[in-house]
């Protein structure tokens, strides 16, 4: 990724040198010198825009309901696969999002995620959470634990919540650490129902440990699609 951001102006050379080691690939964001949050938050919301610009031709669909759709694609960043799901939820972007990034709406609804806290707040929409998930395919996926940095951006008529982990302290005794790399999800409304809004997202996690690699695509395509419908749940109560 270069040092120009896309519609901004250039990064100063002091900023160039904050996040030299930010979404570079194969790299880590290190918390021992954390870089500008606005800059970070800009370098995800441009990845996530890339991945959001690659052709149909390029997914290969690996699993489709009567409301949803995930496709993968081999990642850039790490020997696994990044995963594209897509469904109409009957909500507007405001809210749907409230729900899906980190707050006090999250917790309550996602059947995956065990424990949510937020480590710190940054200005401009971002954090930096810790959160832990359950065992998954009767517990071959053991626990995860994984520190991500959470950002929350206007796109287009609608809204981009994204996010990638970092580097910080040691996973619990219970726990295996995870990584996500860049991540996101875009939700927009139709030009045709503004109270419906397509909701788009990236997901590329780094699982770790001595996982074969049918069970991480099983347990990935199965977890994205219900996520739609805790989520979809969540909104009408």
């Amino acid at each position: 990724m270069t040092s120009q951001i896309r519609g901004k102006k250039l990064l100063t050379a002091k900023q160039q040198h904050r996040t030299r080691r930010v979404l570079i690939k194969g790299q880590r964001v290190n918390m021992g010198s954390l870089p500008d949050a606005s800059v970070l938050s800009t370098q995800i919301h441009n990845t996530l825009v890339s991945y959001h610009s690659i052709g149909g031709e390029e997914w290969r669909v690996t699993k489709k309901t009567k409301d949803v759709t995930v496709w993968r694609k081999p990642s850039e960043e790490f020997n696994g696969f990044l995963y594209k799901t897509e469904g109409i939820v009957e909500e507007t972007p405001n809210r749907i999002v409230d729900y899906i990034r980190p707050g006090p709406y999250r917790l309550d609804w996602d059947s995956l995620m065990t424990s949510m806290d937020i480590v710190e707040k940054f200005d401009q929409g971002c954090c930096m959470m810790r959160y832990t998930t359950a065992g998954q395919l009767w517990n071959i996926i053991a626990p995860r634990e994984f520190i991500d940095f959470s950002s929350t951006t206007e796109y287009q008529d609608g809204l981009l919540s994204c996010g990638v982990s970092i580097e910080y302290g040691t996973a619990g005794q219970s726990c295996v650490r995870g990584f996500n790399h860049p991540c996101g999800w875009f939700c927009v409304p139709q030009k045709d129902n503004p109270d419906h809004s397509l909701l788009t997202g990236y997901i590329q996690t780094d699982l770790r440990g001595m996982l074969p690699q049918s069970a991480v695509d099983s347990a990935m395509a199965s977890t994205l699609t219900h996520f739609y419908t805790d989520l979809r749940k969540a909104l009408k109560i």
